[in-house]
């Protein structure tokens, strides 16, 4: 009698509960650590998908190798949750990977069918025409970058800024330690700097050089994260690390209901999070009013702003749209 009973209960969910397929499939979570931004990714990333998450941390692995531990898994689909996770599982070929929180994927892929994910990138024009909100009386504006791993974000930074009619002043990078002395080549020839995501140019000694740069030239920097605001950027125009989670979950809620969909090609990140350093002195920004700040926030949709001035914390943070 149960087993008679159980065939109709199966229809029934089959029929009633569409998503409760997509349950029985499983995913493994590839992380390096558990630092608050992978654990907001993977949330978001339940938000929107229903399957099983096995999770394997990189750090509690003890030197394991981790495609050996995803096969003995067997899971439907792999999560790659930073570069490092991604670099890990890069060589897996007969199961989907999606990645997100990995600055700069290209560098590390080579046209894999089965690997697709979520780009960290915040469309250039939307970048400029916030810069350009907070800074109005910009007109040129430096980079500086490496051909091989940002050099597509550079090339749309250029289409973005004909557009606007904003000077990209764009030098080419082979090595950190010409940083420096590039740097020191656009003095008087650029109003502000964009930090791109780049690691041959970003480095931690670099970095202190540019933030240097910026204070005695008075050129300021809009940087790719709120940390570089809280060193001295003037600016930062990052990701929210829950929504690209979301966005993970429906791809691969596309890629689990249908194989055939696997092929999907990388998006960017649809929500920024923006943060400014009212404490740096550039052209009009010490003294912004409160809606000139939610003026060019306005240009994101689903944004939120922080500020590092004490007295603006409590009006900003959090603050949605």
């Amino acid at each position: 009698m149960i087993k008679n009973l159980s065939i109709p209960v199966i229809l029934f969910f089959l029929i009633f509960c569409p998503y409760s397929a997509l349950a029985w499939q499983e995913v493994v979570a590839v992380q390096s650590s558990s630092v608050q931004p992978y654990e907001d990714a993977i949330d978001g990333f339940k938000s929107a998908c229903d399957a099983r998450i096995n999770r394997l941390i990189i750090s509690e692995l003890q030197g394991a190798d981790v495609v050996n531990e995803i096969n003995k898994i067997r899971p439907d689909m792999v999560l790659a949750i930073g570069m490092d996770a991604l670099l890990r599982v890069k060589r897996i070929k007969d199961i989907p990977v999606i990645y997100l929180m990995a600055l700069n994927p290209r560098a590390i892929l080579s046209g894999e069918k089965n690997i697709s994910g979520i780009s960290m990138n915040i469309p250039q024009d939307k970048q400029l025409l916030t810069l350009l909100d907070v800074m109005p009386k910009t007109k040129a504006v430096g980079i500086l970058y490496d051909k091989e791993r940002t050099g597509h974000l550079v090339k749309k930074a250029q289409e973005a800024a004909g557009k606007i009619g904003v000077k990209l002043v764009a030098k080419e990078v082979h090595n950190s330690k010409s940083v420096p002395q590039l740097m020191q080549d656009m003095k008087g020839k650029i109003d502000a700097f964009w930090m791109l995501p780049d690691v041959t140019v970003v480095t931690s000694e670099t970095v202190e050089f540019m933030l240097l740069f910026s204070l005695e030239n008075k050129i300021p920097i809009l940087a790719f994260s709120e940390k570089y605001v809280e060193l001295g950027a003037l600016m930062s125009i990052g990701v929210d690390a829950f929504d690209m989670g979301s966005q993970a979950g429906e791809m691969a809620k596309k890629i689990l209901s249908d194989r055939s969909a696997m092929n999907i090609e990388q998006v960017d990140a649809r929500k920024a999070v923006i943060s400014i350093n009212l404490k740096v002195n550039a052209v009009e920004l010490s003294w912004l009013p409160i809606s000139r700040v939610k003026l060019f926030i306005s240009l994101f949709e689903n944004s939120f702003i922080t500020s590092t001035r004490p007295d603006c914390i409590d009006t900003f943070e959090n603050e949605r749209l």
